[in-house]
């Protein structure tokens, strides 16, 4: 039988691992399943689910050896758990839409082609998007799937900020700067508007979107007008094991002097570098606040993180005329006192200040009373985003509530 509502299963491909959600269409938008499985690629890859009830949550383990293999194994539980007419719908995260895609949109043959040419923008994330895609396809041939572009919050950027300083021919073959966690940026637009009003949501924005992946957005009256990761998501910040933005003569000094070719500096500055490269011990930063006291590493890294956060805020506060409104979000953004306490500290001159015990809190409002910038931590939620999205896309009504339908 196939469900009374439509069923919308949401799909964020990592690197090395496939994050998953399961929505009910409605009023509201009802998440009844969310998992995923870790360590593709590895012997030891588990599939995890936690669901409405106890039954509902398991870990088990799985083949997945690769994206595909993974893919099966999630479908195979599908049909075993839901049936085989369960899903009205995929909605796939993609990171790069290239210069082309700035609206989400069916999955086509054609599309997956002209994605297949993106390729070289992000061979971390696309080949592996596209295998999904085509999984599903092979599985469910009549089930629509839509694909949710990371870049497209950022499409319209000013031209100066999109700018890249290298000879112009380059911009015709799309090199520019994209921009990504778009879809974060997208939810916390919105949550902004429905929790400080139309005025705050049109006023003068900095969106930090600080977890494994970390990158910030300057928004003015509702549009974007500038963010720091580029024509990939290795600019910016240092990241967990992204070095963010670097030298680039120093392609050329690793080149001559330890003879690292194309492949193995962007294997560096993708998968050994940022937090995990400054410490040698983690690229999580609990890990690092953990032991910061007794390792100089460890505390470098944290340090640096913030640093580099900060200037950062100050850089956008300039390109925006000012600041009203700065949010935190993410996975260290969302949960690291610490982190925030240490990125505001100083920054009293634009017009920021904590109050410590909000903070510490994880409250949703952590500026004082006295501070003329509103400083907030809102939780953010890219699998409600692509699911309300291939609802929009489909033309399936929803409503917004407050808790956006959270029901995991």
């Amino acid at each position: 039988m196939e469900p009374a509502k439509p069923r919308i299963l949401t799909i964020n491909g990592g690197s090395s691992s496939i994050k998953f959600a399961l929505f009910e269409a409605g009023a509201p938008l009802l998440r009844i399943l969310e998992g995923g499985i870790e360590r593709i690629g590895l012997p030891e890859a588990a599939l995890r689910v936690k669901g409405l009830s106890e039954e509902d949550n398991f870990s088990r383990s799985v083949a997945a050896p690769d994206h595909t293999a993974a893919a099966g194994a999630l479908m195979d539980w599908i049909e075993e758990r839901l049936g085989r007419v369960a899903l009205t719908a995929v909605g796939h995260r993609v990171v790069h839409g290239g210069p082309k895609h700035s609206e989400p949109q069916l999955i086509t043959e054609e599309m997956v082609e002209e994605l297949r040419q993106l390729r070289p923008f992000d061979p971390e994330h696309l080949p592996e998007e596209i295998q999904l895609t085509e999984a599903f396809h092979r599985r469910f041939p009549d089930l629509p799937q839509v694909a949710c572009f990371d870049t497209a919050f950022h499409h319209d950027l000013p031209r100066v900020a999109r700018l890249l300083p290298i000879p112009r021919r380059y911009e015709a073959q799309g090199v520019r700067r994209y921009g990504f966690h778009g879809l974060s940026y997208s939810f916390l637009m919105g949550e902004l508007a429905r929790l400080a009003g139309a005025k705050a949501a049109h006023g003068r924005i900095i969106l930090a979107h600080l977890g494994n992946g970390a990158s910030l957005a300057a928004v003015r009256d509702g549009k974007p007008v500038d963010t720091i990761m580029g024509l990939t998501p290795t600019a910016g910040v240092p990241m967990s094991t992204r070095s963010g933005d670097l030298d680039p003569g120093l392609v050329w000094y690793l080149a001559r002097s330890e003879k690292m070719s194309a492949k193995q500096f962007n294997e560096m500055v993708n998968f050994q570098s940022g937090l995990l490269g400054i410490s040698e011990t983690s690229s999580d930063m609990r890990d690092l606040l953990e032991c910061e006291a007794q390792d100089v590493r460890a505390a470098e890294a944290v340090a640096l993180f913030c640093y580099q956060v900060k200037k950062w805020v100050g850089a956008f506060a300039a390109a925006l005329g000012g600041l009203d409104t700065l949010v935190f979000a993410g996975g260290i953004g969302e949960n690291a006192p610490a982190v925030r306490a240490r990125i505001c500290d100083g920054l009293e001159f634009l017009g920021i200040e904590l109050e410590e015990k909000h903070n510490l809190a994880n409250a949703g409002v952590i500026a004082s009373e006295t501070s003329r910038v509103s400083v907030r931590v809102i939780r953010t939620d890219e699998e409600w985003m692509i699911a309300s999205t291939v609802c929009r896309v489909l033309g399936l009504a929803i409503e917004k509530e407050h808790d956006h339908g959270k029901g995991v």
